[in-house]
């Protein structure tokens, strides 16, 4: 058995083992221990330092008032935190038994970012992985799959087309070798989130001296918003904003369709979504995160000279983002507008991943609309500055309810859950109760990691 870190040491990686800690940063920094397992040991969202990795996006460009602050999800191995979820729920299932390296072979449904980080975390753990994703994703995703040594099947569809995977593990299931990874219901998922992502934001909030007023972030699995419960907690009156697509408007009016933000909106409320903790929902629309993202990974220049901005605040925005960041940043922005926040009120979001993994998506975007000039770049900046003020609804009693009911369909129809289990997700006392168990986790885990 190979076991990597604690909750509370990815939160804190000062409390790693002696030595560990330094082996696990220079691995980082050498490409070519990419693949050492030791890289465990930098699933956190903190560097060498202990500071969290964040940009503070330049209120020259966002219009704004409110600090808009950003966790950098691209320090994580693979390059994105989504491989914190991967590795948390797989170390709970060795944990139980379920999961045993050269037996059993791990599928992980994913659209992406999520897959990837399996393909990391299940080879690096002594595992056969097995990623299932839509065919129109990326390509950068499935050579980043091969490339960590993981196998691929392709489903039909994009982005949205979560049914078809569903579909194809429900197959795969029936091999009693094959283990299902489960991001959208497995509740170390939403753990690793309150727990890791959500005390990262308070301390980065804290060093900053501001006082968090929003956590926002689209919805994929739900786990990262799972941060904003942390918040909430410390912060009574912070709020959790929930991004989705206007072209897949699932959680907005039962909607549905495609999009282009690859990691996020999947026509589903998932099972670990805490979606009674939620107070604003928001869509954002695709080609305005495309085009936010060009213009701040191509447009330098223009944004020095229109905005002012210092070249090392506009060069900070290069590579830092992918489509679904972007779209965390114009959420952000909305929010603070919306709820009139000052400069010391932060909204706080992430970056999944960076650039690295979308230039095929720019080069589409660019043989469909041609390149983006400098009067093209300066008509972008007002994305940014001037954003829809349609597509919000406020949590209230009664939405909440029905986003909650929403997850019947999924399930309790599709997916094997039981109506009682789904009346006891609508309390918070059974989110309480899971994030209560993260201490024995840590113990057990850490007794497992010294009898190896």
């Amino acid at each position: 058995m190979i076991y990597g870190p604690t909750f509370g040491e990815m939160r804190d990686p000062g409390r790693m083992p002696p030595g560990v800690r330094a082996r696990a940063l220079k691995a980082l920094s050498d490409p070519a221990q990419a693949l050492d397992p030791i890289n465990l040991y930098n699933i956190t969202w903190k560097d060498g330092e202990n500071r969290v990795r964040h940009l503070v996006m330049p209120p020259a460009l966002t219009g704004v008032d409110a600090p808009i602050v950003v966790l950098s999800g691209r320090f994580f191995p693979t390059g994105s935190h989504k491989v914190g979820p991967g590795y948390s729920i797989l170390a709970e299932l060795q944990l139980e038994g379920q999961a045993v390296p050269g037996k059993h072979t791990l599928i992980w449904p994913s659209t992406g970012n999520y897959g990837i980080g399996g393909a990391w975390v299940g080879p690096r753990m002594g595992y056969r992985s097995l990623v299932v994703l839509p065919e129109e994703m990326s390509q950068e995703r499935f050579e980043r799959i091969r490339q960590y040594g993981a196998d691929v099947i392709a489903t039909p569809g994009c982005e949205s087309n979560v049914k078809e995977i569903y579909d194809k593990v429900h197959e795969l299931r029936r091999n009693p070798e094959n283990r299902v990874i489960q991001q959208f219901a497995e509740f170390a998922n939403y753990r690793f989130h309150y727990e890791v992502t959500g005390n990262a934001a308070l301390e980065l909030c804290q060093e900053l001296g501001l006082r968090p007023a929003a956590f926002v972030s689209a919805m994929g699995s739900a786990g990262t918003i799972a941060a904003g419960d942390r918040l909430k907690d410390v912060h009574p009156s912070s709020v959790t904003v929930g991004l989705e697509p206007v072209q897949c408007p699932t959680l907005y009016n039962v909607g549905f369709g495609a999009h282009r933000i690859e990691g996020i909106g999947d026509k589903h409320v998932t099972w670990i979504h805490n979606v009674k903790n939620m107070d604003y929902l928001m869509c954002i629309d695709d080609f305005d995160c495309l085009k936010g993202l060009q213009l701040v990974q191509e447009g330098t220049e223009t944004l020095i000279e229109a905005l002012r901005l210092s070249e090392p605040e506009a060069r900070s925005l290069v590579n830092f983002f992918g489509v679904s960041g972007i779209c965390n940043v114009l959420g952000a922005i909305k929010t603070a507008r919306l709820l009139d926040l000052n400069s010391k009120q932060a909204v706080v979001t992430v970056a999944t991943d960076s650039f690295d993994r979308y230039p095929s998506v720019l080069r589409k975007l660019t043989a469909e609309y041609g390149p983006q000039d400098r009067d093209e770049a300066l008509r972008r900046i007002a994305i940014f500055q001037r954003p829809s003020f349609g597509y919000i609804q406020e949590g209230t009693r009664t939405l909440r309810e029905r986003w909650h009911n929403q997850k019947y369909f999924t399930w309790v129809e599709q997916q094997g859950k039981t109506v009682e289990e789904l009346r006891a997700l609508g309390s918070q006392e059974t989110w309480k109760a899971e994030l209560a168990k993260i201490p024995d986790i840590d113990r057990r885990l850490s007794e497992a990691r010294a009898a190896v």
